[in-house]
């Protein structure tokens, strides 16, 4: 399992270039279907728009796709492509839509257009690190409960549940990569009283402290 970089949530930004209007949409997706419900999401919203160009890519088959959708080949679709692949982008996708404004930009201009209207979207969106995690649970004694929370941290480990009842039990996740210095530092504090037991492994973004 390895990190994988995506966008938080939906952003969309635009800007005017000679007087045409470029929007920029982006959306984490998982899916082919979910990606092509987008655009055509989009496409009926924009329905009066000259354009809808299109990309995305998906980390599940590693399948990429774009669309010109009638600009001259290779000025649309494809600088939005390669957006999402200079910033290492997966399970995302991205609209942007252009209402002519009557004067032509040449290919490179289009080229610039496209580029921007899709960096920005990007932008908008957000991007995080998606990184292999571990979940786990333990249970100990209200005299462990002190050290214990005292060295999560060291971890970046992010606590999902904790019970106090006759006994402390903690549902944490960590990235895999710290599990095993955890668990030895753990066994080391508590004198092997207590032991973490992993739940699931799963990707999940974990902010940086």
């Amino acid at each position: 399992m390895k990190e994988y970089r995506t966008v938080f949530s939906a952003g969309e930004d635009e800007f005017v270039e000679k007087k045409s209007r470029f929007i920029g949409y982006a959306v984490p997706v998982s899916t082919e279907e979910e990606a092509q419900a987008f655009i055509a999401q989009k496409k009926s919203e924009n329905w009066d728009a000259t354009h809808n160009v299109w990309a995305y890519i998906l980390r599940d088959g590693q399948i990429k796709r774009y669309s010109d959708d009638g600009e001259p080949q290779g000025t649309a679709g494809i600088p939005v492509l390669d957006v999402l692949q200079k910033e290492e982008l997966v399970d995302v996708a991205v609209v942007v839509t252009r209402y002519f404004g009557g004067i032509l930009l040449g290919g490179g201009g289009l080229v610039r257009a496209y580029s921007h209207s899709a960096k920005i979207a990007v932008d908008a969106a957000k991007i995080k690190v998606m990184s292999p995690c571990t979940v786990m649970e333990m249970e100990m004694e209200y005299s462990m409960y002190g050290k214990i929370t005292y060295i999560l941290p060291k971890y970046n480990t992010v606590t999902l549940d904790s019970d106090f009842g006759v006994a402390v039990k903690m549902r944490i996740m960590m990235k895999s990569e710290y599990k095993q210095a955890f668990k030895k530092e753990l066994e080391e504090i508590t004198f092997g009283k207590v032991f973490p037991y992993e739940i699931e492994e799963k990707y999940d973004y974990i902010k940086e402290k």
